[in-house]
């Protein structure tokens, strides 16, 4: 998550909340792309505790302290109960409900498997981070002090894929696996940038020197097996190109 999602989340909630949600969100985010798709769900219950606090926060003026104990469900009712000039639905009845779903899965999912030959902690973990995206992005637009064009600016940076084995050098995406091809290269970087994709220059700047010459012949073998798409000067990865990724293992660094 960016500083700039920090920033304005901090200027809207109580600052210890923030430092939570985030965290938590961080690490869940990070175990998902690791596979760590239990612990993934483990975050996601930590992050609704802070998430939980900041709707006290919003509907009634003050929130549970962190470490003591939370009624949650008090939370969804005080919520809910709230008039809708004052707090709009998704104060009321969407962010509560959907925190809902991600407390029980992490208090009570694994218990409930239909077998033990059925492992469900991949579909789990998929649907916990995509509720964390859907609820930061909400939060972020309910905040104080951000134009919608901001605000719609650090929602789109939200569902950028986090990477382990691509470090964020300012303008720069540094892979951090020296033993990578420049094809899988390519993929790794355009699933870090998720559904904005990058331009060719930018495509030719983060590859080393070696790997450049071959950079546009290796962008059309991609694009004909349809693991990107390249549209003029434009680059974005597939469905394919994301399970590739995925299943290849090559979000982690040596």
């Amino acid at each position: 998550m960016s500083e700039s999602t920090r920033a304005v989340l901090g200027s809207s909630y109580p600052p210890q909340l923030v430092d939570e949600l985030v965290a938590s969100y961080q690490e869940a985010k990070t175990n998902f792309y690791r596979g760590g798709h239990r612990l993934s769900a483990v975050e996601g219950g930590r992050f609704c505790e802070a998430a939980f606090r900041i709707l006290e926060q919003i509907t009634t003026g003050s929130h549970t302290p962190i470490g003591e104990s939370l009624n949650t469900q008090n939370v969804i009712s005080v919520a809910g109960a709230q008039p809708k000039e004052k707090h709009p639905k998704s104060v009321r009845i969407y962010i509560p409900r959907a925190l809902r779903v991600v407390y029980d899965i992490r208090n009570s999912r694994n218990a409930a498997h239909l077998s033990d030959e059925i492992d469900a902690n991949l579909q789990d973990a998929t649907l916990v981070t995509s509720v964390l995206d859907w609820v930061v992005a909400e939060l972020v637009r309910l905040s104080n002090g951000v134009t919608p064009e901001e605000a719609q600016k650090i929602i789109e940076d939200l569902v950028t894929r986090q990477v382990p084995g691509v470090q964020d050098f300012g303008d720069f995406q540094k892979i951090l696996r020296p033993d990578m091809r420049v094809g899988d290269r390519v993929l790794v970087l355009l699933y870090r940038r998720g559904v904005q994709g990058a331009r060719y220059p930018e495509l030719l700047q983060w590859m080393p020197n070696s790997m450049r010459s071959n950079l546009r012949r290796t962008l059309r073998t991609l694009d004909a097996k349809a693991l990107v798409h390249v549209a003029d000067e434009n680059v974005q990865i597939t469905y394919a190109g994301q399970r590739t990724v995925e299943s290849r293992g090559l979000l982690e660094p040596l």
